[in-house]
């Protein structure tokens, strides 16, 4: 007749130990996320984390021009004529002199900002201008500007028109 080499409770110990060790070496791998930004229309809220980021370092201008332009997976919300639009960032978006901008289709609609919200009410972000058709979604993007004024990151949302 043999003896265990270990106990029950020591076996159990050994698992746990064991269980524990390989979450934390899956958590250290993943990638630790960027702040969220965050599009409400009436009580509708999206929020996102950044869709192009370089861990706080700049983006180069090439790639910053690449997101606006082709965004990546954007949170989308339904926005009427005239509601209310309210933008915002987590307060770590604006630490240590860090400033925000709002862009609609590629072009500022506000400027940077170390606020973490802003509103724009009964605002038409579709109205053409009397020029056309209006388009029926529009691509909004937050802007991460550091201290020295160069881009950081950069969330994508998708306005759709109700």
């Amino acid at each position: 007749m043999t003896a265990p080499l270990f106990s029950g409770r020591a076996r159990r110990s050994v698992a746990a130990l064991g269980a524990v060790s390989a979450g934390l070496l899956l958590l250290s791998a993943c990638d630790k996320p960027t702040p969220l930004a965050t599009v409400t229309v009436g009580s509708s809220s999206v929020s996102a984390e950044a869709s192009c980021h370089n861990d706080g370092k700049e983006l180069s201008m090439d790639e910053v021009q690449e997101c606006l332009t082709n965004l990546k997976n954007p949170k989308t919300i339904k926005y009427g004529r005239g509601e209310t639009l309210r933008l915002g960032v987590e307060p770590e978006v604006v630490e240590d002199g860090k400033r925000w901008s709002a862009v609609l289709d590629g072009q500022p609609i506000t400027e940077p900002s170390s606020s973490t919200y802003r509103s724009f009410p009964n605002a038409d972000v579709f109205a053409t201008g009397g020029q056309g058709e209006a388009p029926t979604s529009k691509k909004l993007a937050f802007l991460q500007i550091g201290e020295d004024g160069k881009p950081l990151a950069v969330w994508s949302f998708n306005l759709k028109l109700k």
